[in-house]
């Protein structure tokens, strides 16, 4: 554990703000496929060599109201690869899949709300000044806020959505995880993972 981690995260706890993992390993998450996940100086990396399907790394707690800050860095070799955050999501049985909000990224998905496994769609397309300040080949920053039944997205500062849920029956907690998408080879990797929950 390094000296920046521990004052990052004494900064976060003054704010209310928690690191979401200790910076070292993935001993907090659930690795569904050994050996696409580390951790190397307190960023957490995902390396697909091409997957046949989406693999998550899902944090073992649950959140239900919350705000999360996320930065992350996609080198996407083919410029044809996706990732992205869950949450308040559930496992689908017998499969590799989840289901669930994600806060989108790659192709023309970047600051989009998508509805993973479930309505299969996006929910809301990111806003032009978001998507101004994006940095493909960057790091970027997510803050994610959920509280209730209201949704917002802000990549790099700026507000890429907002929605308000009003369909019936859909989860309003669940886990949170990274993804790697199938498809194309790519790596992922997320670091600064801090959230604070909310009443």
């Amino acid at each position: 554990m390094t000296i920046a981690w521990i004052i990052a995260a004494f900064a976060f706890a003054q704010s209310g703000f928690q690191p979401l993992f200790n910076g070292k390993n993935l001993d907090e998450w659930i690795v569904d496929t050994p050996g696409l996940w580390r951790v190397e100086n307190g960023v957490i990396i995902g390396k697909s060599p091409g997957l046949a399907y989406n693999d998550f790394l899902r944090t073992k707690k649950q959140y239900r109201n919350f705000i999360l800050r996320a930065t992350f860095r996609m080198k996407d070799p083919t410029g044809k690869a996706n990732s992205g955050i869950q949450f308040r999501s559930k496992p689908m049985p017998d499969s590799h899949e989840v289901i669930g909000y994600q806060a989108d990224m790659g192709q023309q998905y970047w600051g989009c709300l998508y509805d993973e496994s479930r309505r299969k769609k996006v929910l809301v397309q990111a806003s032009k000044e978001a998507l101004a300040t994006l940095k493909k080949d960057g790091w970027n920053t997510y803050v994610l806020t959920a509280a209730g039944n209201r949704i917002t997205l802000e990549l790099n500062g700026v507000k890429s959505v907002e929605w308000v849920e009003t369909e019936p029956g859909i989860d309003d907690s669940g886990f949170l995880a990274l993804q790697l998408h199938g498809g194309p080879a790519l790596e992922m990797e997320f670091k600064d993972l801090q959230i604070k929950e909310l009443p």
